[in-house]
């Protein structure tokens, strides 16, 4: 098996069947051995009775199918899980990746020997307000954040080495940050290819500006994650420890000060009439509910099993 396409979809019948001749055209004029397959993530369409009367005539072709939708993120785990091929491809089905660019991003896996080669959709056809500042912003707060020099995160046309899909793992929403968990993973050589962006030819958008404030929330987790996610006590042990110093030598600075006053025969208070008593006291609390936190991480981690995290109706 040379390549594996997995292409995860939600309601795309329109563009299946085109999408499917047109990568057959690219395997067969670069005689390419394939698979395709679809993960059809809870469609409401007619889109996986258009999936098996393609397997039914073109045995390269395989699915699965969700009971309803989880997510993209869900759909590529479900299909890195099963690809067997050397190169994986990943695209979107809604035909604004193009199968031509297959045989470029394979060379750079196959010749120039990258781990992973994520497209860049340098011209967009999209919409410049709802769209392409918000990603800009967007990729740009995730090369700050991740060190990961990619023009274009969320591009879903990608290609993969077989090992560096069989070692990441894709949760939650953070398809978008596949490359960021791969260089996490230790795959650090990452490259970056210019592909053509279709416009849209059926239906419209999944995806609203939701995405990008969903986007920004995954990129504070993947961050915390990627520095402390293996040992959240650093993280939390530190602040709380911190903390709970802070308002332990606040508080015995007030009694001190307080025995100083009553030697010296100054008018003094009672400990418990004080405010910053209260604010001291109220930091140990924090320190310790956070140095706690952290501990309970710990154990979390060291005993934590796999969770199921989709179910699958059907599979050809």
């Amino acid at each position: 098996m040379n390549l594996s396409i997995v292409i995860p979809l939600l309601n795309e019948q329109e563009s299946l069947p085109e999408l499917h001749q047109w990568i057959v055209n690219v395997m067969t004029t670069h005689k390419y051995t394939y698979e395709i397959l679809f993960i059809d993530d809870g469609s409401k369409d007619d889109s996986w009775n258009i999936i098996e009367n393609l397997s039914a005539e073109n045995p390269n072709v395989k699915g699965i199918r969700f009971l309803r939708n989880y997510g993209k993120s869900q759909a590529l785990h479900a299909g890195f899980a099963r690809a067997k091929g050397d190169v994986i491809i990943t695209m979107d089905a809604d035909l604004q990746d193009s199968p031509e660019e297959i045989p470029g991003l394979c060379e750079m896996i196959l010749n120039q020997e990258f781990d992973l080669v994520s497209g860049w959709k340098k011209k967009r056809y999209d919409s410049v307000v709802s769209k392409n500042l918000p990603s800009k912003l967007f990729n740009w707060a995730a090369r700050k954040t991740s060190d990961v020099q990619l023009n274009d995160f969320n591009c879903g046309l990608k290609a993969y080495k077989n090992i560096v899909v069989k070692n990441i793992e894709v949760s939650g929403e953070m398809h978008r940050y596949i490359p960021v968990l791969a260089k996490n993973a230790g795959f650090g050589k990452i490259g970056e290819k210019v592909v053509q962006h279709q416009a849209r030819k059926y239906g419209e958008s999944k995806f609203g500006m939701s995405r990008f404030i969903n986007g920004f929330l995954d990129l504070i987790t993947i961050w915390f994650l990627s520095k402390y996610g293996k040992r959240p006590m650093h993280f939390f042990g530190a602040f709380g420890v911190l903390m709970f110093l802070i308002g332990f030598i606040s508080t015995g600075l007030i009694i001190i000060l307080k025995l100083i006053k009553l030697y010296s025969g100054y008018p003094t208070i009672l400990v418990t009439n004080n405010p910053l008593f209260y604010i001291a006291l109220t930091t140990m609390i924090i320190g310790t509910q956070l140095f706690l936190a952290g501990f309970l991480g710990e154990i979390i981690l060291r005993t934590k099993s796999n969770e199921e995290r989709y179910k699958i109706s059907k599979e050809l």
